[in-house]
């Protein structure tokens, strides 16, 4: 009866801490998305506007998370 106490304990805590770790990680991906993006605009677009394609870039990474 205790093992299964102890295993039920472990799996629910290893749950929480896989909880937290991928909402501090989410954050951390989409800005690497968004970063990887603005670059891409630089190196495509002839008149690059930082300012209009990190508004662009967040838009269209925004979008295909919600997705």
């Amino acid at each position: 009866m205790t093992n299964n106490i102890k295993m039920i304990t472990i799996v629910v805590l290893g749950i929480i801490a896989l909880y937290f770790f991928n909402m501090k990680n989410s954050d951390h991906n989409i800005n690497r998305s968004i970063s990887a993006c603005i670059v891409a605009q630089k190196k495509t677009l002839k008149s690059f506007d930082l300012e209009k394609s990190k508004i662009y870039c967040e838009k269209k990474v925004k979008k295909m998370v919600k997705n």
